[in-house]
């Protein structure tokens, strides 16, 4: 029997940057960020939407669009980096306003015997959570569960990760018999605690407030000497990311070759990956796919076309390797189509390698290409760090389950801002929202005794 995602949907803030404003305000020559790293547009969300808003709509698209039962569904796991609550999840505020909207149609507490979760491991959280669903089936292949990936990243204004911003959301049902993707249970994994990228508490004494001429008891009316902040851009280091980055893949493809006797280069027709920016993964299989050559002692074919490695530095040669003829017709064959949407999207941490997966499924429907039965290797990482790498076989019926997605329709049509406009947005200096869209938002952060944070959500 097989397991894997039944159905997809995705939900994308309606307001985009266009990368060449941001280029040209921070003296960035703008193609190389358009040529270099594929980046054209990158997603922000509205003053009322935050990462439980757009997993809200992602999963209410979900049900709606394929006319799924809600009490049929036994959990509702979330991967996500931008939780909202160190100790509620951000899934249960996901929920709320979805299962008040289906009332009318299911009755009240439609998920009221649903297994509900958050899973956090940077941008592989989705990915646990999605392996976690597949084996909780596995066991009874009755089961349905549906995973969601939500995550906005953000920046530092004027920090090297600026022009890698983006947000959205995408939920899938896993259940057996799958539409879309049947998936082996082989899983090739790597991990190793590394400082790549994080988000830590941070304090904040009085001892450096009093030189500002206030004090925490001013800011806060409680009688602490310190003060524990959260900030959502987080601390990292982009050159030591992309080396974790290409470390955990390479180990983590060894692993799953220990599992599986495959040439994945030859036998997966197509890679997806967790892209920060819409090139990371054609970069990151440079010195693999250079590697595979060298196995297969193909590697004269790519010596005859930029010289041999002898001739120059290494570094010079594969830079000439990663522009060769061979490696570009491997990149359309292989990778292109997963990245399309990444480019008008940006980085979306959880949720970016399966919005490769609809790029790419979507992609071929607009071509009219039958891709039914062919392979797809995932190829998931998350900083910290951790990647994992799987396979999948898309099913017969794929078309059908992903026609109505019109995913590069819906990219052309959000509003798109000015410059001035995202600074302001980013620095929280905008209280009235930008779109007045139809979809589920923040209605209101509570301020009353014994609810002060709590989050309330309402579909305009």
């Amino acid at each position: 029997m097989e397991f894997g995602i039944d159905a997809i949907d995705y939900y994308l803030p309606k307001i985009a940057l266009k990368i060449s404003s941001l280029a040209e305000k921070r003296n960035i020559i703008p193609a190389k960020l358009e040529k270099g790293l594929g980046l054209k547009f990158m997603s922000l969300p509205d003053v009322n939407e935050d990462t439980a808003s757009m997993a809200a709509n992602s999963l209410l698209q979900l049900i709606d669009n394929n006319k799924i039962d809600p009490t049929t569904i036994g959990r509702i796991y979330m991967g996500t980096e931008s939780a909202l609550d160190a100790s509620k999840p951000t899934a249960t505020y996901a929920l709320a306003p979805v299962e008040k909207i289906l009332a009318t149609s299911y009755g009240e507490r439609c998920f009221k015997n649903c297994d509900v979760l958050d899973m956090t491991f940077a941008c592989i959280g989705a990915v646990d959570a999605l392996e976690n669903c597949l084996d909780w089936v596995r066991c009874n292949p009755s089961r349905k569960a549906i995973v969601i990936a939500s995550d906005t990243a953000k920046y530092e204004l004027e920090s090297p990760g600026e022009y890698t911003q983006g947000a959205g959301a995408v939920a899938m049902l896993i259940g057996s018999g799958p539409s879309i993707i049947s998936f082996k249970s082989s899983i090739g994994i790597s991990m190793k605690h590394v400082s790549d990228f994080f988000k830590p508490r941070r304090k904040l004494d009085n001892t450096f407030l009093k030189t500002k001429n206030t004090s925490i008891q001013d800011l806060t009316n409680s009688n602490k000497e310190k003060l524990e902040l959260y900030f959502e851009e987080p601390v990292f280091d982009g050159q030591y990311s992309n080396e974790c980055y290409q470390n955990r893949i390479t180990e983590a493809l060894d692993h799953f070759k220990t599992q599986e006797e495959i040439d994945f280069i030859e036998d997966w027709n197509h890679l997806i990956f967790h892209l920060p920016y819409s090139f990371q993964g054609r970069r990151m299989m440079v010195d693999i796919w250079i590697n595979w050559m060298k196995e297969k002692n193909i590697i004269n074919e790519l010596e005859s076309e930029i010289g041999s490695l002898e001739s120059m530095e290494f570094k010079d040669w594969r830079k000439a390797a990663s522009k060769s003829n061979l490696y570009k017709k491997f990149v359309q064959n292989k990778i292109q189509d997963g990245e399309i949407a990444s480019g008008y999207i940006g980085n979306m941490y959880t949720a970016s390698i399966f919005m490769s997966l609809i790029s790419l499924l979507y992609s071929n429907f607009k071509k009219e290409k039958d891709v039914a039965n062919q392979n797809i290797g995932f190829i998931s990482y998350g900083s910290g760090s951790k990647s994992k790498i799987f396979e999948g076989k898309i099913c017969k019926n794929w078309k059908s389950k992903i026609s109505h997605l019109n995913i590069f329709e819906n990219l052309e049509n959000r509003k798109v801002i000015d410059f001035n406009t995202y600074e302001k947005l980013h620095n929280g200096s905008i209280d009235k929202p930008i779109c007045d869209d139809k979809s589920i938002v923040l209605d209101k952060i509570d301020d009353r005794e014994n609810k002060i944070g709590f989050r309330h959500y309402k579909k305009n």
